[in-house]
């Protein structure tokens, strides 16, 4: 015959005075029986006997040197720096201190300061192979920041050296993927997408990147007179374009002018003395300019004016 009984399962773990953490595990049933589990584990943010003796015998030098010690305890951080603060090897609690007054004990607490204005560098220029196997030399701005003081303290040795090596290699790596047509005119996205790239593999170590700009770019001598060649001749080929646009509007005008002049004969002569005065401004000494045979008809006798022509002649 098969018994049932529901179990009920209590765990907990609490600090003890000693310094260890005592987890326990008991197991109960509903027909009256029970059992307990006990485990002792050394608590790792307890404070050894070394450690203690170290504190204590801090805290007597700072009370014998009384007050000259105070200069040596306590410290100031400006409004834009953070203190880090280790106590025999171990991170505070509390976090980073400051801006202001913060105390440390003398020979067993250190202490990092961390700058948390934006910082600004230039990456050094890359010889980069775009994707249309072209060799360009290309440099960056990067603007950082720190976000994380602790992050960037204990998680990384040299967090400014880091970023400086990783934004070389991200500039190589996103400029590999560009054409170089886009390299010259997409700067801007290209420049979101490094600071992308370079933002989430710094925030582990309590970096934040701002900005990246790209800074400029320099092409082979003989691909720049290439390219050179290409605009001139695209160029000239746009003018000839536009010349040939002009002398098509240019003769249109010219048909209408001439419509018109037929129409009024007096717009003639009036276009004669235009151009003459348009010549006389330049203060020519000789103007030879042609005088049209109707003016003289007035002046001529009827016989004589049947026989001269009406072309007109130089004066």
């Amino acid at each position: 015959m098969r018994t049932y009984c529901a179990l009920q399962m209590d765990f907990g773990c609490y600090d003890k005075d000693s310094g260890e953490v005592e987890c326990y595990l008991e197991i109960h049933c509903d027909t009256g029986t029970s059992c307990a589990f006990t485990i002792h584990m050394p608590n790792p943010e307890a404070a050894g006997c070394v450690e203690r003796f170290a504190t204590f015998m801090s805290l007597l030098l700072v009370i014998i040197t009384f007050p000259f010690s105070l200069f040596e305890c306590f410290k100031v951080v400006q409004e834009f720096e953070r203190a880090v603060i280790f106590r025999l090897g171990r991170l505070r609690k509390g976090g980073a201190r400051g801006p202001g007054l913060f105390f440390v004990l003398p020979c067993i607490d250190t202490y990092r300061k961390v700058d948390l204005r934006t910082v600004s560098f230039d990456v050094p220029p890359q010889e980069v192979l775009t994707r249309d196997s072209v060799t360009v030399a290309v440099d960056a701005v990067v603007y950082y920041r720190i976000k994380e003081p602790l992050n960037a303290v204990v998680r990384v040795a040299d967090y400014s050296a880091s970023t400086r090596l990783l934004a070389a290699t991200t500039l190589r790596n996103v400029l590999g993927m560009r054409d170089l047509a886009q390299l010259l005119s997409d700067r801007e996205a290209i420049s979101h997408m490094m600071q992308a790239n370079l933002d989430e593999a710094t925030d582990p170590w309590g970096v934040e990147v701002e900005r990246v700009e790209i800074k400029d770019v320099r092409l082979p001598v003989q691909l720049q007179r290439a390219m050179a060649a290409e605009a001139e001749a695209d160029r000239e080929a746009r003018a000839k374009i536009i010349a040939a646009e002009g002398e098509i509007k240019a003769s249109r005008a010219l048909k209408e002018a001439s419509l018109v002049m037929v129409d009024n004969p007096m717009a003639l002569q009036l276009r004669y003395l235009q151009s003459l005065n348009t010549i006389s401004a330049e203060k020519n000494s000789t103007i030879i300019f042609p005088f049209p045979m109707d003016f003289l008809r007035s002046f001529m006798s009827p016989g004589a004016g049947t026989s001269i022509t009406h072309s007109p002649l130089p004066v």
